[in-house]
């Protein structure tokens, strides 16, 4: 049996990791500045994207997560992005914003594993530590290499994300997503890989699952009606004859 087959069949979250398999995860998020942060507003998103086919939502901050729950009966990867002044590590960085995502209704706390320095010193080990004893609840680690992705999964990640790469500087800066990046963690870790970063089309997303990818989360090119109109824009200039 494949390792993520018997990872998934062993493991106590079976009945909500299961359904994820191949499927889309919509991420339903908006930046402070766009018209569309608001959680009525990313709830609706949520429930379109659920009736299109979506298994399972990715939302940011607890407000969000409440209303995107009350719309829909799909999974919520949880995260709450904030920042500290003293660390680089920005996705549900501390029990504070893990204990706030996990009331809020997600069922899937996501969180940060790059190798940067975590607010306060902490360490990934204790921090991840503490995340498996106080929620019961599976744990995605967003990661920027495969070197993170397999020290996450010793701690106890029940998956791993390419959300990342490109985010740290020490990972692949790439325009597209690293597909490269999906296979060797698929390769390397017997947890459900999640694609995400980057991808644009169908194409690519179908390209994820055949490097390995479990399932695929498509956030902006989805639900951020501000950046899919620029990147039609720049496309229409790029081909426009003078």
């Amino acid at each position: 049996m494949e390792p993520v087959r018997a990872h998934i069949e062993n493991s106590p979250f079976y009945s909500l990791l299961a359904p994820l398999k191949h499927g889309l995860i919509v991420s339903c998020q908006a930046r402070d500045d766009e018209p569309t942060n608001d959680p009525a507003i990313l709830a609706a998103m949520a429930k379109a994207a659920a009736l299109g086919g979506a298994v399972a939502i990715r939302a940011n901050k607890p407000a969000n997560i409440r209303a995107i729950r009350a719309a829909v009966d799909v999974p919520i990867f949880g995260i709450y992005k904030q920042d500290y002044p003293d660390s680089p590590i920005y996705i549900t960085p501390t029990l504070a914003e893990a204990r706030a995502i996990v009331e809020a209704g997600c069922d899937i706390l996501t969180m940060q594993a790059t190798n940067e320095p975590r607010p306060d010193g902490e360490s990934l080990a204790d921090y991840l530590g503490a995340l498996k004893r106080e929620f019961q609840v599976p744990i995605m680690a967003d990661v920027s290499t495969v070197e993170e992705g397999i020290t996450a999964e010793a701690l106890g990640a029940d998956l791993v994300a390419t959300t990342m790469s490109g985010y740290t500087p020490y990972s692949r800066q790439l325009a597209e997503p690293d597909l490269q990046l999906i296979r060797e963690l698929a390769a390397a870790v017997p947890v459900p890989v999640i694609a995400e970063g980057r991808i644009a089309t169908p194409d690519e997303a179908r390209k994820a699952l055949e490097m390995g990818a479990y399932a695929v989360v498509v956030g902006s090119m989805i639900t951020r009606p501000n950046h899919i109109t620029a990147h039609f824009v720049r496309g229409m200039k790029a081909s426009s004859n003078p």
